[in-house]
């Protein structure tokens, strides 16, 4: 499978997201320069965290406007598979890929630490290697990572299942609902918080977060 790691003016964890699908899952991995629109024929596209065009104005909101995005956002159109981690997650709110926003942590500090998570939801694309209700660890490390929404649209969410992580044993954040990550409705578009790619390995503490490549090569390959 061929995945596509887009790489942002203060993007830094494109080369972790990279080695996350090259060296640890065995994919091919290309990079996806901001400035070009082409998306090299690739199956999935990862926006990667970091701090985009230095996080000037709101986190994600010079990103949306790269070349790069238009091709992004037509590719999800058509039902091609995106995730958003972190700044990506961030970058996607703001090109109206997901619903919702990410404001400041409500303890106005930057949390970088590992938390528990919850799964919501087992069947999307992204998460059909977990079980429902399993609790995993993955680590933060965000300024703007409260989600929020509407209380019409987090209604919304609960019904058609988009509520896929959230955090357990605690709200690092004070995001709505403890939520972590959430999936557009047609289920193709991930946008989550915590950084799976920082916990693939058992080098680095655990595998909790490879799952979620092995459930999108699991649901390519059905």
């Amino acid at each position: 499978m061929r995945f596509g790691v887009v790489v942002f003016p203060g993007s830094n964890c494109d080369r972790d997201c990279y080695n996350w699908v090259d060296k640890v899952a065995g994919n091919e991995a290309v990079y996806l320069w901001h400035k070009d629109p082409d998306l090299k024929g690739v199956d999935c596209i990862i926006i990667p965290g970091g701090f985009s065009y230095g996080d000037y104005l709101r986190c994600g909101a010079i990103a949306k406007q790269s070349p790069i995005m238009k091709s992004v956002t037509g590719f999800a159109q058509k039902g091609g598979l995106v995730i958003g981690i972190c700044n990506g997650f961030q970058v996607l709110t703001e090109a109206g890929l997901l619903p919702g926003v990410l404001l400041r942590n409500t303890g106005l500090m930057f949390i970088c630490r590992t938390v528990e998570l919850k799964i919501e939801n087992n069947k999307t694309a992204f998460t059909n290697k977990y079980k429902k209700g399993e609790v995993v660890k993955m680590p933060i490390a965000h300024n703007d990572g409260n989600y929020f929404c509407d209380e019409v649209t987090l209604k919304r969410l609960k019904a058609k299942g988009q509520i896929v992580f959230t955090y357990h044993g605690g709200n690092p954040n004070g995001a709505m609902a403890g939520i972590a990550g959430v999936v557009n409705e047609k289920g193709n578009v991930l946008g989550m918080m915590p950084h799976p790619e920082r916990i693939s390995e058992g080098l680095l503490g655990g595998v909790d977060g490879l799952r979620v490549l092995e459930s999108i090569c699991n649901r390519t390959q059905r």
